[in-house]
């Protein structure tokens, strides 16, 4: 008779696994080069296109906004490696291009690397919630909010808040603002202050060469979009049904990002302009491997294709799951959450 894995056993297959994939972890320096290459330089042209457009018709720059977005979502990514030091072999080369590449995306590196590291260490654990991660609250917390906190609640998990409002708040006003992660060192306020002054003079060249309101017309569309792509894609990464969340010591790292981070599996050109981050799970699991390997593991570890799967259609339904139910383990929906015995 066949019987359920343990705790236990699932973590230690998590942990072993975590091991075996360590010999992916060696980047290729010409190849991350090549990679920041036919990401910046595409770039740079369509928003060159974009500007040129504008005497064309707005609706020209309004639909090169698109691929322009993606591609700024894609030196994120590549952003995101250099965080985790797998981009390139030496920490000064990982950290220098995630700093420049910072200005372009609006993000203070420094901060945003040590707010994701603590994402990492606590992904999945109910006992550290609130750093770098959706704000996710259990059933029993949200029946033991007042009406006005559960309003809040349901305010911030709105579609329209959560990838609309929320990314243009956080990635043009927040991460400017002295508050939150800045604090926790000098270091920490002195790369977002930088980060500041550089977008400051990028931003005061480019007003200085097509103008303030040609600017914001190409450049706001790009930014928008671009900060609601990378929402969506970190929000469906963890806030999915079957995703991990467990207290104390019965919660494991290795088991938290291998059942606790999906396979969002994408058609190949998303796949491409989000340079492979769907396949979180292996990611979660080891973080020191760069983007373009992670399609070499699942070759070659094809059992871990189908674990927490999620199609671009299936992830649609992922916005309703709002409240961890500690009883059936897996995420809800309010309405699913009223169906629920009290008590």
């Amino acid at each position: 008779m066949d019987q359920e894995p343990t705790h236990a056993s699932t973590a230690s297959a998590s942990r072993a696994l975590a091991h075996a994939l360590a010999g992916y972890r060696e980047p290729n320096s010409t190849r991350s080069t090549f990679e920041i290459a036919i990401t910046a330089v595409p770039f740079v042209l369509i928003w060159v296109l974009m500007w040129a457009g504008l005497a064309e018709g707005y609706w020209i720059c309004l639909v090169l906004a698109l691929p322009a977005a993606g591609f700024l979502v894609r030196l994120f990514m590549i952003q995101h490696d250099c965080g985790h030091g797998s981009f390139f072999r030496h920490r000064m080369a990982n950290d220098w291009v995630g700093r420049v590449i910072g200005v372009l995306t609006l993000t203070p590196y420094d901060v945003w690397r040590r707010a994701h590291t603590l994402h990492h260490a606590g992904a999945g654990n109910l006992d550290r919630r609130g750093i770098g991660d959706i704000d996710t609250l259990t059933v029993s917390e949200y029946r033991a909010l007042s009406r006005r906190g559960r309003m809040l609640y349901r305010l911030y998990r709105h579609p329209v808040v959560m990838f609309g409002l929320g990314p243009a708040y956080v990635f043009i006003l927040q991460q400017r603002l002295p508050t939150g992660g800045m604090r926790a060192s000098w270091q920490a306020w002195l790369s977002a202050m930088a980060t500041n002054a550089a977008i400051a003079v990028l931003v005061a060249a480019m007003i200085w060469l097509v103008g303030i309101s040609l600017f914001l017309l190409v450049q706001l569309p790009i930014t928008l979009l671009a900060a609601s792509i990378g929402v969506w894609l970190f929000y469906v990464q963890h806030q999915f049904e079957d995703t991990f969340w467990e207290r104390g010591e019965s919660w494991n790292v290795h088991e938290a990002g291998l059942h606790g981070s999906s396979h969002y599996d994408l058609p190949g050109v998303l796949r491409w302009f989000t340079a492979n981050i769907g396949v979180h799970h292996v990611h979660h699991l080891c973080s020191r491997i760069p983007y373009y390997r992670l399609p070499q593991v699942l070759r070659d570890h094809p059992q871990l294709v189908e674990l927490g799967r999620l199609t671009l259609l299936r992830s649609l339904g992922c916005v309703r799951q709002v409240l961890w139910d500690e009883r059936q383990r897996k995420l809800i929906s309010f309405r699913e959450m009223r169906a629920l015995p009290t008590g």
